[in-house]
Formats: structure tokens, sequence, C-alpha cells
């Protein structure tokens, strides 16, 4: 991912939000997410970045970019673990099913893998279904540890899953 990216991968992770997690959040934090503030966002963390966080965009045939993952040292509260943590994995909703949220969690798979690690853990929403379908279906289980997440004074859960990453 590129500075230059940044204004899509919001698009992309605003949208994402918005198509994900409707009927899951107030609809009125989801309606009101902004794509522009989001795009500073991104532009700020990349400005700020040491290089421990990875940024990966995909793009379809015609280079267009239709999907956004992020991947970093696992977080346990304020402690860094040996492990990694799939932080984010968003296609733009246009482009469901067409293996671009596939290609992200291969290549992000494979980064965690040869930077040492040996877990990739990740949160997803207790009762996001689709994303939780997903990640099963790439080798990720759920190892019990659940996270109570607020959005707009509503509580909305979420578990964790592990997968043991290729040495």
């Amino acid at each position: 991912m590129t500075l230059a990216d940044c204004d899509r991968v919001a698009e992309i992770r605003v949208r994402g939000w918005q198509s994900a997690y409707r009927g899951l959040m107030p609809q009125s934090y989801l309606d009101g997410l902004s794509v522009a503030e989001d795009a500073e966002r991104r532009r700020g963390y990349l400005a700020q970045a040491d290089g421990s966080v990875v940024n990966l965009v995909a793009e379809d045939t015609g280079g267009e970019v239709v999907g956004w993952a992020c991947h970093g040292p696992y977080r346990d509260g304020e402690v860094i673990t040996d492990d990694a943590e799939l932080y984010a994995i968003y296609v733009h909703p246009e482009h469901l099913g067409q293996g671009a949220g596939q290609a992200l969690l291969a290549e992000s798979v494979a980064r965690c893998a040869a930077a040492g690690h040996s877990r990739l853990l990740l949160w997803v929403l207790k009762e996001n279904g689709r994303a939780r379908r997903f990640y099963e279906r790439a080798g990720f289980e759920v190892d019990g540890a659940e996270e109570p997440f607020e959005v707009a004074g509503v509580m909305v859960p979420e578990v964790r899953y592990t997968r043991a990453l290729p040495r």
C-alpha cells in the first residue's frame, strides 16, 4: 500500500464496515463513517510507520484496488507478543467472492510465516457469520477468547481466531 492508495483503501474499509456490519452495529454509527476522515487516518498511519505493520492491497486485472489487509505484531493489551495479528481485511462489497480476500489472507499468512511468527491471530465480531466462515475455511479456529467491543454505546463482542503458521 502506498500513500496514493489511501483514498481507495478508506473507501473499501468504510463501505466494508457499512456492508458487513449492517444489523450488527448501530446504523447511525455506520452511516456516520467518513471516507475522507478514514483516508486521512490511513495517511497518518503510513507516515508514522516503523515497518512493523504491513498494509497490503489487492488489485483487479485492470489495476483498481479492490481489497486491503493489514497485519503486524499481536497486541495483548499494551504488550506485543511473538505472535502475529491480522488487524484488518476488507474487500469492496462489489468485489466479494472473486478471490481478493483469499489472496490477501494468503499473502499475510506467507509474510507472517516468513517473519518467523508461529501463529497468526485475529479478532472477528461474534455475530459476523460470513467472516467467521471465511476464516474457518482458511484454517483458523476459535480459541475461546472473547473480548467486549463497544460501538456507539452498543456492545458487539468479538471472538479470537488463531492459526499455526507454516515453518
